[in-house]
C-alpha cells in the first residue's frame, strides 16, 4: 500500500477520469457511492465531481444517503442515541435499491426518486421523479454505505483516524462514534472500497493506492 498526497482539484479529476473509464461507461447508467462519516464531508466530494463529469460529456444525479433515512419510529425505536441503530437500521437500504439505484441497472428505466424524506421533519420530500440518461452518473453521498450489497459501479471511501473522527465531530454527535468504529471493524471500509482517500486534514487529502 502507498499513500500520496493529492489537491482536491486532482482527486476530483482523477476520480472522474476513473469514471469515465468504466465499461461502457457511455451507454449504461453508472452507480458511484462517496462513502464517509458525516464529519468527512462526502458531499463536498461527490459535488465537486459533477463539474469534470460534465466536462467529460456525462450528466449526473447527485443523491444523499441521508435522505432516504427510515422513519423516526423505526430510527429512534431504541433511543435517539443508540449507536446500534444508528449503524444498522437507519438507512433504508430497501427504498434506496427500489427508488434510485434498481431503475439503474443495465436496461432500467433510468427514473429516479432523488430523495424520499426529510431526516428533519421526518415527512416526504414530495420530490417528483427524474429521468437520468444512459451515460449518466448516479452521485451518492453518504456515511456507513458499504457492506449493504448495494449495486454500485464504483465506490470511494473517505477515512479518517480515529482521531481525526472524534476531534471532527460535533459534541451531540459523538454518540455516533462506536458506530464508526464497529463499521471500521466488521466491514473494513477501506478494503471494501475501490478508492480509499484519507482525509484527516480535508485540505490534503491522500489517496491510497493498493501495490
Amino acid at each position: 500500500m502507498q499513500v500520496r498526497p493529492i489537491s482536491p482539484d486532482n482527486l476530483a479529476e482523477l476520480l472522474a477520469d476513473r469514471i469515465t473509464a468504466l465499461p461502457d461507461a457511455g451507454a449504461r447508467h453508472l452507480r458511484v457511492a462517496v462513502d464517509g462519516a458525516a464529519a468527512a464531508r462526502p458531499e463536498d466530494l461527490a459535488d465537486a465531481l459533477v463539474e469534470p463529469l460534465r466536462l467529460r460529456g456525462h450528466t449526473t444525479l447527485r443523491v444523499s444517503a441521508a435522505d432516504f433515512l427510515r422513519p423516526a419510529s423505526i430510527r429512534l425505536e431504541y433511543g435517539h442515541q443508540d449507536a446500534d441503530a444508528f449503524h444498522d437500521l437507519w438507512l433504508d437500504d430497501g427504498a434506496l435499491l427500489r427508488e434510485v439505484l434498481d431503475p439503474l441497472e443495465p436496461g432500467g428505466s433510468g427514473r429516479v426518486l432523488p430523495s424520499l424524506r426529510d431526516p428533519v421533519t421526518d415527512r416526504s420530500t414530495r420530490a417528483p421523479y427524474v429521468e437520468l440518461p444512459p451515460g449518466g452518473v448516479l452521485l451518492l453521498d453518504g456515511a456507513l454505505l458499504l457492506g449493504r450489497w448495494l449495486p454500485l459501479e464504483l465506490t470511494v471511501h473517505l477515512a479518517l483516524s480515529p482521531a481525526a473522527l472524534a476531534r471532527r465531530t460535533p459534541a451531540g454527535r459523538q454518540w455516533t462514534l462506536p458506530a464508526f468504529a464497529r463499521y471500521e471493524t466488521q466491514t473494513v471500509p477501506a478494503e471494501a472500497a475501490d478508492v480509499t482517500v484519507r482525509v484527516d486534514d480535508p485540505r490534503h487529502p491522500a489517496l491510497v493506492e493498493r501495490i
